[in-house]
């Protein structure tokens, strides 16, 4: 946690990894374990229906910033919001908020937004960048950084980096993964967390980093909003199953809420590997930030056309 300023300027924690590398599951932990005490928590979502905060029950203070990367087409609500807090935290909270910690979308680079407060005339005098703090997913890392090339910004620009989900990966593809972040960014320090909860890492010796080629610009990853209505959930569930099936290496993400006879879901995928649905309370006081958008998901990727999503769950949904 970012210990207070002498000069009086605000920490701020910055929170990136790639889409599905796990900062909300990490962050909640985080929360619970008593981390980040008095922060102003900031999400930042690209699609204009926010889940990710629907993790974060229990955080005192939360702005969602959805419908654009913070890093580019949200860049001037992230600023605007960051001096409200500043704003904020000198005046009718003051005292009350020890720091900001900013989640990022899983397709923003820690770095643009950290030269963006930098290079702002006024977030310069009140906010200092404590920490970069980056997520590195262990089950899809390797293939991310073979040919992704935020991934590898990503890394670039952190101070510190966690592997998530390491019980679930290859050990020796762990350990490799290891040794590559090593070898991008031999600065920051290394760890490895289990759903938030610290462990060890693999053993390395012996093994080699993976073989970095060189990367060329992509496709850009956009996320398209998908209104599946409530009710239809065993359709809803095949038809989503068959998708990722079918488009899981296009699609990188898939989230959202749906009422089903079990309650309300939260539903979340990273490429194949589809995550157990969770259940919400129906009371969205319970809930941080806004209430959640039922009967909507969100997916992220590349190659979609959102007509023809429509069209196939109409299909399929009738």
């Amino acid at each position: 946690m970012a210990e207070p300023r002498s000069d009086g300027r605000l920490p701020l924690t910055i929170l990136g990894g790639f889409l599905g590398a796990g900062k909300s599951t990490w962050l909640r932990h985080q929360l619970h374990d008593g981390r980040f005490v008095r922060h102003h928590v900031l999400v930042n979502e690209a699609a204009e229906t926010p889940v990710d905060n629907l993790l974060l029950a229990g955080v005192g203070r939360i702005t969602v910033l959805a419908g654009g990367c913070a890093c580019c087409t949200g860049l001037p609500a992230l600023l605007a919001a960051l001096r409200g807090i500043c704003d904020e935290a000198s005046g009718r909270d003051a005292g009350r908020v020890a720091g900001i910690l900013l989640e990022t979308s899983g397709l923003a680079d820690p770095g643009r937004i950290a030269a963006a407060i930098a290079g702002d005339p006024v977030l310069t005098r009140r906010l200092a960048v404590a920490q970069v703090l980056v997520l590195v997913d262990s089950l899809h890392g390797a293939s991310q950084l073979t040919t992704e090339p935020l991934a590898r910004a990503q890394i670039e620009a952190a101070d510190a980096l966690v592997l998530t989900k390491p019980v679930q990966a290859d050990p020796e593809t762990l350990a490799r993964l290891a040794l590559t972040l090593r070898q991008i960014n031999p600065a920051a320090a290394l760890s490895a967390a289990e759903q938030g909860v610290p462990g060890p890492l693999p053993p390395q010796d012996g093994l080699r980093p993976l073989d970095l080629p060189p990367l060329a610009a992509r496709e850009p990853i956009l996320p398209h909003r998908l209104e599946v209505g409530n009710g239809g959930w065993v359709a809803l569930s095949t038809w989503l199953s068959a998708l990722i099936q079918a488009r899981g290496d296009d699609i990188v993400r898939i989230k959202g809420v749906v009422r089903t006879p079990a309650g309300r879901l939260l539903l979340q995928s990273v490429r194949r590997v589809v995550q157990p649905p969770e259940i919400l309370p129906d009371d969205n006081t319970a809930l941080a930030g806004p209430p959640p958008e039922e009967g909507v998901i969100v997916l992220i990727g590349r190659f979609m056309d959102a007509d023809r999503l429509a069209r196939s769950w109409r299909r399929f949904g009738a």
